[in-house]
């Protein structure tokens, strides 16, 4: 779609560069942006030209730049030590979007955007990432995901602040995972997604797509049904929307749960 409100577009080649306002966005594939009216903006802030390795192995810690497209991400050659890196794939055909999407969409765009079926957002706050995000005096502030990620379409960024990257420790990569998805069709868009994540004291559960913000579920290293069903049934926000009524959210998202403890016990 033309945005005609547009003035220009910056090349942004540094933090400095940025100088966001409540009519400019950032720009990195654009997937959302282009897909409807933006008459608010001015002005686009292209993020691209920054230079960012898409991701990077550290000793302690995986980093995934904002503007690493989900292509990218998808791609990537098996990490020595991520047990979960499945997920990837599995979080990103949960897009139910054309494989072209890939080559575009972000995975800071889509975390940013903060839609209840954001597959990067699953995929982050499954393996509780951090998400670093460039504040406009030049500094930069660490959140999780988890709680980056507010509601439907809100998140804690400023107009004037940038998502960076996520970083996920390589402790957490290392930790056994699996995941469930239900939709109302085939190929529908996801009405819950469900991750585990076993660690060495606890099993995680996520919840994502059929509520207005992430849940994260903490239990016991052996929870019984009882255990998974009072804390799936204590999350009060399910979503209301075409692709699954709340109810129907809920009593899914228990049955995925359970079939996940299962699969890690």
């Amino acid at each position: 779609m033309d945005l005609t409100a547009l003035n220009r577009i910056r090349v942004a080649r540094s933090c400095a560069d940025l100088g966001l306002s409540a009519t400019s966005a950032p720009l990195a594939g654009g997937t959302w942006l282009f897909s409807e009216p933006q008459p608010e903006l001015r002005e686009l802030v292209d993020l691209t030209s920054m230079g960012w390795a898409p991701v990077e192995v550290h000793d302690d810690v995986l980093t995934i730049a904002a503007t690493c497209t989900i292509r990218e991400l998808v791609e990537l050659a098996p990490i020595t030590g991520w047990a979960s890196q499945h997920l990837v794939q599995r979080c990103a055909r949960s897009l139910v979007a054309s494989e072209k999407i890939w080559d575009w969409a972000t995975v800071g765009g889509n975390i940013a955007l903060a839609l209840p079926a954001g597959a990067m957002t699953s995929l982050a706050v499954a393996l509780d990432a951090t998400a670093v995000v460039w504040t406009p005096d030049g500094g930069e502030r660490r959140q999780a995901v988890k709680d980056l990620v507010t509601g439907v379409r809100t998140t804690t960024l400023g107009p004037d602040e940038v998502l960076r990257s996520i970083e996920i420790d390589r402790a957490t990569l290392a930790q056994p995972a699996a995941f469930g998805r239900v939709a109302l069709t085939k190929e529908g868009r996801s009405g819950v997604i469900v991750v585990g994540r076993r660690t060495p004291d606890a099993l995680v559960l996520t919840v994502t797509a059929g509520v207005t913000r992430p849940h994260r579920l903490g239990l016991t290293a052996d929870p019984n049904p009882d255990d998974v069903a009072r804390a799936v049934a204590a999350i009060d926000d399910w979503y209301d929307d075409p692709h699954g009524a709340p109810d129907w959210r809920a009593a899914m998202a228990g049955r995925l749960a359970e079939r996940i403890r299962q699969e890690l016990a």
